[in-house]
């Protein structure tokens, strides 16, 4: 990668894991247990919940030949390049938004976002645990 750190991506990971598993609210069930609702309410997306929030900047921050090195990682992630191609991966998403504004949502609605980029590193021989060792 030659505009993307690994610990950017990194750090985008954590949002977006962060951000796939909010589930909308339900009502509380009636035999719940008061004690463990507090645990679920972590996993549901209020719309004061700044987790959505915080991956958009992370995502709105970057520069647009780190946004289209990002794609790239994720098409890696998902199979759709080898590592051998990744050029050819760049080159593509700079084609598809030459100007990175509409990748940020791009990227925020891709499922399984945070699997990709960690595929996508691990394509790159950039592995995760060396990241989450003592950070998480």
């Amino acid at each position: 990668m030659r505009y993307l750190s690994a610990d950017s991506v990194f750090y985008i990971i954590m949002k977006a894991r962060e951000f796939d598993v909010k589930v909308d609210p339900e009502g509380r069930d009636r035999e719940s247990d008061a004690i463990d609702d507090g645990c679920v309410e972590i996993l549901q997306d209020y719309a004061d919940d700044a987790t959505e929030a915080e991956l958009h900047e992370a995502l709105a921050n970057l520069n647009v030949d780190q946004l289209h090195e990002l794609v790239a990682l994720v098409w890696l992630g998902r199979g759709s390049y080898s590592k051998d191609e990744f050029g050819e991966a760049y080159a593509q998403a700079v084609e598809a938004d030459p100007s990175g504004k509409s990748t940020p949502e791009y990227l925020m609605g891709t499922p399984l976002l945070s699997d990709y980029l960690e595929e996508g590193l691990s394509e790159m021989g950039v592995s995760i645990e060396e990241f989450e060792i003592g950070r998480l």
